[in-house]
């Protein structure tokens, strides 16, 4: 089978995503196909594990773990949904989950507490409009966004059900967050060299 062979106009599921063997990376928002841009360039994979490398410095020995991509995050839209009724598999670049029930062999079904999207060039519009809408429904507590090209960050932070955002963040600001007290993510460090 081949992507190609997939009509992209039908809504998918978590099993139908089970189902596939093709070598494209995808992700499935609302049940709606979307195929992931080719291996991301160097300086998002240098970000993205700067990043991961302070993350889990910081949460060694805590609750909370950090998942780099490709982990498959499962938004259910009720807690007990199976396979069938999944339509939404996504893989955040890095997520933090701080409830271990979350965590299975396959991934992480339910919301992580913090989702970190590192843009790409191609993938901008599906982080910021498509990914950020199911986050918020999802009750995802921190959505970050960060940009290489921009070298800035914004935070959204879900507060009474609805994501506000932060001002926009760069170089020389430190990111904290009240899910990870104490955590400090220097931007200096996360742009360094880029």
């Amino acid at each position: 089978m081949q992507l190609s062979d997939l009509d992209l106009s039908k809504t998918y599921s978590y099993a139908d995503y089970l189902q596939w063997t093709f070598e494209d990376r995808l992700e499935l928002i609302k049940g709606k196909i979307f195929k992931m841009t080719p291996a991301p360039a160097s300086k998002h994979q240098y970000i993205s594990w700067i990043i991961a490398s302070e993350l889990y410095g910081y949460l060694k020995g805590k609750k909370c773990n950090a998942y780099p991509a490709p982990f498959d995050v499962r938004l259910p839209r009720q807690r007990n949904d199976n396979d069938k009724k999944i339509f939404t598999v996504v893989q955040p670049d890095i997520c933090v989950v701080c409830d271990p029930a979350k965590i299975d062999a396959r991934g992480c079904t339910g919301a992580p507490d913090i989702v970190v999207e590192i843009l790409s060039p191609g993938n901008n519009q599906k982080e910021l409009r498509n990914k950020y809408e199911v986050y918020e429904e999802a009750d995802v507590k921190e959505y970050w966004i960060v940009s290489p090209q921009d070298k800035t960050f914004l935070k959204y932070t879900l507060i009474s059900g609805a994501y506000q955002p932060s001002k926009l963040m760069t170089t020389g600001d430190i990111i904290i967050t009240e899910i990870l007290p104490g955590f400090e993510l220097s931007l200096e460090t996360v742009f360094a060299d880029n």
